[in-house]
């Protein structure tokens, strides 16, 4: 049986893979993580205990997963790649309340899995999400207003500032909003590239949102909501104006009265405007 401890010995990881046959898959955003210290700090940050269930998303070899089950009432990971089954079977042999799903986060059915595996247990999400799939995965997990209370997850630096960027700031963007709106995100630390293998490009950081009961303002329609912030985020450049009437057809006339009606500059950019302002400016051009 594979130790616990060794999961963060390169040398021992290395050993592990290779005899299990398995070679790291750059199109599936493999980078195992190695240093010892953030994966007990993730899942103490994420809020296992005792009662919790935990869903994990790309479990890799499983160093995330073992922290995880030492201190939640049950962890499921969904993990793509059927190369690490074996290697999952192996390193968390000493863990009979963590289970594997091979299956794909994007298309399995979330409601369902959570409902069969969690029934009676307050559920949370932690993970080291691949970087080519970190804004899907999130939203999916926030849009279908799953039963999860928290979802604590390490993803590329620059997509964490994305992410946690509040409204009316530069940062901010389409994806912004939309976590704002469903979650209140806060940054918890940093993670070097060093702390992988094989090291990754950029550093990482771990975030934490935490699921809103309900969301910060109102809106009579989110589908069309989240089509004007796409709009107006969608040429950054762009006035308000300009954006919005090109990214949803809409007469350069109508949102001009739109904006004047919900008190908004048509000269502002997307990035200058509140979540109010931008669901005001929607909810004007709605009734124009």
């Amino acid at each position: 049986m594979q130790e616990t401890y060794r999961l963060s010995d390169p040398s021992a990881v290395k050993s592990l893979l290779a005899r299990h046959g398995f070679t790291f898959s750059k199109s599936l955003g493999q980078n195992f993580l190695i240093n010892p210290s953030v994966c007990p700090r993730m899942a103490e940050e994420c809020g296992a205990g005792p009662g919790t269930g935990v869903l994990e998303v790309g479990p890799g070899i499983g160093v995330l997963t073992v922290e995880l089950a030492k201190r939640a009432e049950k962890v499921v990971s969904i993990e793509l790649d059927k190369r690490l089954l074996p290697v999952l079977h192996e390193t968390l042999g000493n863990h009979p309340n963590a289970k594997v799903v091979n299956d794909d986060v994007l298309k399995v059915d979330l409601q369902r899995l959570l409902q069969e595996e969690f029934a009676g247990m307050d559920v949370v999400v932690c993970a080291n999400l691949p970087y080519y799939i970190t804004s899907p995965v999130i939203m999916r997990l926030l849009e279908e207003r799953l039963p999860i209370r928290a979802l604590t997850v390490m993803v590329q630096k620059e997509a964490a500032q994305r992410l946690c960027a509040p409204p009316g700031t530069r940062a901010c963007g389409a994806v912004s909003v939309a976590v704002q709106y469903y979650a209140e995100p806060r940054v918890l630390f940093q993670v070097s590239r060093g702390s992988f293998l094989p090291p990754p490009n950029v550093d990482s950081t771990v975030i934490r949102l935490d699921v809103r009961e309900q969301p910060p303002i109102y809106v009579p329609d989110e589908r069309r909501f989240f089509a004007l912030v796409k709009a107006a985020f969608g040429q950054r450049r762009k006035t308000i104006l300009n954006a919005v009437s090109a990214g949803l057809s809409v007469p350069k006339e109508q949102v001009s009265n739109a904006c004047t009606t919900a008190g908004i500059s048509p000269t502002a950019r997307a990035e200058q405007l509140s979540m109010e302002q931008l669901a005001a400016l929607c909810c004007a051009i709605e009734s124009k």
